[in-house]
């Protein structure tokens, strides 16, 4: 056998699936039937080079480290700073008051805000002074914002649409009357959505609120309303009540 087929023989039986020791065995038994001494002897020789290069190449492999794997950044939004809690005054609930007893409220704030407090043109409660105390102030503002919605303080129907001051045209009122609970309520400074002889309900929309700035420079812009009992002025908020988080009535609202 040649040199070359030794060569083939050995590597042949591919050491790397064999212990060392029954490798050499096996090999030396298939190279006495071959070739005798010398090709035992060659063959040996090959089979140890094979088997210190497997082990080298093992060994090596073990000892190079597997690359370098690109680090991985996980970006997490930190969380938002808590905000402090940031205490909110209570909104008062407006509830008008039931006359007739039977369970729903006969009134309602026309603007749902608070009566106007003073400012340089006095003060917005009932009976308030006006014209250095020469009369009394005959309705309740609450202030509002041009072009919201305004209410029908009362059920009934529309009797009148007219203007608020002779000569000006642009600030208008609108009256109910309810003539089954004797009540006549007037809202001043509207732009009408309803027409005379319209039937009206409680709380729902008869016109926009208009501003008062063109007249009353810096007022407080509000719906200036009058309600009658029996033909007799009386205190709005006697009638439409401010109601606190708890039910209560809030002091210094009515």
């Amino acid at each position: 056998m040649s040199r070359d087929a030794v060569l083939l023989h050995v590597v042949g039986m591919q050491p790397n699936i064999f212990p060392e020791t029954k490798f050499v065995h096996r090999l030396t038994q298939s190279l006495r039937s071959v070739g005798g001494a010398p090709m035992l002897a060659l063959g040996l020789a090959l089979a140890v080079g094979s088997l210190g290069a497997a082990e080298a190449a093992a060994r090596s492999g073990a000892l190079i480290p597997p690359p370098a794997q690109p680090a991985v950044v996980q970006l997490i939004d930190a969380p938002a700073q808590a905000q402090a809690d940031t205490p909110v005054a209570a909104e008062p609930a407006w509830q008008g008051r039931d006359l007739d007893g039977d369970g729903a409220p006969d009134f309602a704030n026309p603007t749902g805000g608070p009566p106007r407090s003073h400012d340089a043109y006095g003060d917005g409660f009932f009976h308030a002074s006006r014209d250095g105390g020469a009369r009394p102030h005959e309705g309740v503002d609450y202030d509002d914002q041009p072009g919201q919605t305004v209410v029908a303080p009362i059920s009934g129907y529309v009797s009148k649409i007219g203007y608020a001051y002779p000569g000006d045209s642009k600030l208008r009122y609108v009256e109910i009357e309810n003539p089954a609970l004797r009540l006549t309520a007037r809202a001043l400074y509207v732009d009408p959505s309803v027409q005379v002889g319209e039937s009206v309900q409680v709380g729902h929309p008869i016109g926009a609120a208009l501003s008062l700035q063109r007249r009353y420079p810096g007022i407080t812009n509000h719906v200036h309303l009058e309600i009658a009992e029996d033909g007799q002025r009386i205190d709005a908020q006697t009638m439409i009540l401010a109601r606190g988080p708890d039910g209560g009535v809030m002091t210094g609202m009515n």
